[in-house]
């Protein structure tokens, strides 16, 4: 269930109001026991461990909803500098691939794609099977440039075979997303 900003921060406000009452409580419970006749000094060190927690867990809440506007800002700006626009997003990404696999000196042998729609992120999964050929550092070097590409890539999974022709051939399988 995807929970929008606005809806977070008040379940995050909520939280802390929560807490913040659990807080005054204990604060409440411990004077009361610490003035009563026979209190149990172990119950009392116990109840101020708990205050204690709670406070820590009072400050991580609060540090959170400061946080908020700055992480909100990150997704906005990778979203906008890291992924491409569907429209175009093909197009660079087999190029890219293509680049990288010529200036490393190595031959595609085949490249498949499969899509498909992320619900409620207004992106496009683009899921990529190559498989190259070239000998071990052309392969090396490849990654490399996977590494350094201006292009958004995961690396799934990669496998290592030999082939017929005495080279290495790479199989890799990459998602990235598009935006739409």
């Amino acid at each position: 269930m995807i929970i929008s900003a606005n809806n977070r921060k008040n379940v995050i406000r909520a939280l802390v109001v929560l807490i913040l009452l659990l807080d005054g409580v204990l604060i409440v419970l411990n004077w009361r026991l610490s003035t009563a006749p026979g209190t149990n000094p172990s119950q009392v060190l116990l109840l101020r461990a708990r205050r204690d927690i709670m406070a820590a867990d009072v400050r991580r809440a609060n540090d959170i909803l400061k946080g908020l506007p700055n992480v909100r800002s990150q997704s906005d700006d990778f979203f906008q500098k890291d992924l491409r626009p569907a429209d175009q997003g093909y197009s660079s990404v087999l190029s890219d691939l293509d680049a990288l696999a010529k200036e490393a000196g190595l031959h595609t042998t085949s490249t498949r794609t499969r899509e498909r729609p992320v619900e409620k992120r207004d992106v496009k999964e683009v899921t990529i099977s190559i498989s190259i050929q070239g000998a071990y550092p052309s392969l090396v070097s490849f990654i490399n440039g996977l590494e350094r590409s201006h292009n958004f890539y995961l690396l799934d999974s990669l496998t290592l075979d030999s082939s017929n022709e005495g080279t290495l051939r790479l199989n890799l399988e990459l998602r990235t997303y598009f935006r739409l």
